[in-house]
């Protein structure tokens, strides 16, 4: 009789092992896999696993001969005189510079590509990194002036950007010290080819003078201020197949009254034309806040977010639901606020996708001017019923577009920052490149504002209620 148990046991636990690699497998069989997929650890000869088990090589391991480029002494590698054994290894080692230096990733497959560069300002037997001072330029455009803000000497930084490879050859990231400390550094580099899906050609346009469509998208340089998961837990790059981080919403949120969390353990369905894995993980879209009605009557709260940003940019904000609450198609609808402004009115994910725990997303553009805060908002609508939810919101993404000099940091044209470093008029030449670039600004936003004087659709301004969170549990 134990003999037999013994034996059930074993075939068993061997089926057991059967289904989980038959699971792994089909997780693994559905990864995206990149075409251009650079992952350096700079400033060293060795490859090192980060924490989420990818394999970053080392640029001077011999396997990338043709990445970086620099004048003679220009470049050098630097090693931690501490060992922090709590970091991930790509920041014990950073390439330095001293003068004006590229890196050059050859592209395969043209399309938008994420750029995420690490920093960690250790100290060295020769180097303080926290003293440098630099710029960082991507393929014409000027991704990082205010070094400042990505340095630090207690945790890592990451910064990440979305930027368009059209008819070049090559994706270019320049590195270029200031004059005055003549430091510049870079502890890992992140080159991958996007997911087709992941940059739409037209978002929504949203101001006061009402909508249109923005187009051109995906030729805009962005970079990724917020990227939020609405309820739920962080999710770190090992959980997401484009190895994103998503952090919790708590910090953003103005006021939970009249809002419960969810958590979903069900299936998430991604369909054709919705949104992909790649757009946002399970994880996320299993995850929310949500509106809910406990009696004959439709609440009168709206649950809102605030994001601080910088003025002087149009921001891309991607608002992520999935209806992961309702017990049946129909009974979910909702208003959705994005800056005060109406931006979808009676929102029916149902008919959208056509099923329940079928995420959907939506884009719209807005203009960061004169404003410390973007807001985002939803609450119920003239369609919402009593005793069913009345408004979800899973997921938030607020990335900065390129303004009219093609910065994200500052008002300087990138071929400025290389040619002050080739002339002994720097204030004069940076003088004169900024008032270039206003000169080139105001005629932009005249032409702009000529060719785009159309119809529009007025928008309704943002009732100012507010929410209360109880967790919930299915």
């Amino acid at each position: 009789m134990d003999l037999t148990r013994h034996h059930t046991r074993i075939l068993s636990s061997f089926f057991l092992l059967l289904l989980l690699s038959c699971s792994t497998l089909s997780v693994l069989s559905r990864m995206f896999s990149p075409i251009d997929n650079y992952l350096i650890n700079c400033g060293s000869s060795q490859s090192t696993t980060a924490v989420d088990f990818r394999r970053f090589s080392g640029d001077l391991s011999g396997n990338h001969p043709s990445l970086l480029s620099s004048p003679s002494n220009g470049a050098f590698p630097l090693r931690s005189k501490h060992n922090f054994p709590n970091l991930p290894s790509i920041y014990r080692t950073a390439m330095v510079f001293n003068k004006p230096t590229k890196y050059v990733f050859p592209i395969k497959e043209q399309g938008t590509h994420m750029v995420r560069l690490h920093f960690f300002a250790f100290n060295s037997t020769e180097y303080d990194l926290g003293q440098a001072q630099f710029h960082v330029l991507v393929n014409g455009f000027v991704v990082l002036s205010n070094s400042s803000r990505v340095i630090s000497s207690k945790k890592p930084m990451t910064t990440e950007y979305l930027i368009k490879v059209l008819n070049e050859e090559n994706l270019v990231i320049h590195f270029v010290p200031t004059k005055d400390s003549k430091l510049a550094f870079v502890n890992a580099i992140e080159v991958i080819s996007a997911p087709k899906d992941l940059v739409p050609e037209t978002a929504t346009y949203l101001s006061s003078n009402g909508i249109e469509n923005f187009n051109g998208l995906s030729n805009q340089a962005l970079e990724v201020v917020y990227r939020i998961t609405v309820g739920g837990p962080k999710i770190t790059p090992f959980n997401d197949s484009l190895w994103r981080t998503w952090i919790p919403d708590d910090e953003f949120l103005r006021s939970s009254f009249g809002s419960e969390r969810l958590y979903f353990g069900g299936r998430i369905k991604y369909h054709a034309g919705g949104a992909s894995r790649e757009v946002g993980p399970d994880n996320m879209y299993n995850s929310a806040r949500l509106i809910k009605s406990n009696n004959d009557s439709v609440p009168n709260v709206n649950v809102t977010w605030e994001f601080p940003i910088i003025g002087g940019y149009k921001y891309l904000v991607r608002l992520h639901f999935c209806d992961i609450a309702s017990i049946q198609l129909g009974l979910l609808y909702f208003n959705v606020y994005v800056n005060g402004y109406l931006a979808i009115q009676d929102l029916d994910l149902s008919t959208i996708t056509g099923s329940l725990a079928s995420p959907f997303y939506a884009d719209f553009i807005v203009d960061g001017n004169g404003i410390g805060n973007l807001s985002v908002a939803i609450g119920p609508s003239n369609s919402s019923m009593p005793y069913v939810y009345d408004a979800i919101l899973n997921g938030v993404e607020v990335l900065k577009m390129n303004n009219s000099h093609n910065s994200l940091d500052g008002e300087v044209c990138a071929g400025f920052f290389l040619k002050n470093w080739t002339s002994g008029n720097g204030n004069i030449l940076l003088t004169f490149a900024a008032a270039i670039c206003i000169l080139l600004s105001i005629f932009i936003v005249v032409r702009r504002k000529i060719i785009d004087s159309r119809n529009y659709v007025p928008w309704s301004r943002l009732p100012m209620n507010v929410s209360e969170d109880n967790e919930i549990k299915t």
